[in-house]
């Protein structure tokens, strides 16, 4: 009994722990977008946070 308890607890301090760094990182994009924060050098838009794989599908030749 007291095992599940304990593991309970751990599984739910870890997922507080990832809703704080969730909150945090929207909070620093939200203060760069008002500053008018510059992308870094070779960021793109339409290509940021997708796999090589669909960029070749939306127009983006590069090697893979």
């Amino acid at each position: 009994m007291g095992h599940e308890t304990f593991m309970k607890r751990k599984k739910e301090l870890a997922r507080q722990e990832k809703q704080r760094e969730k909150t945090a990182r929207r909070l620093e994009r939200r203060r760069e977008k008002q500053r008018g924060g510059q992308r870094p050098e070779g960021e793109d838009l339409m290509t940021e946070g997708t796999t090589p794989s669909l960029r070749v599908l939306s127009g983006e030749r590069e090697k893979l």
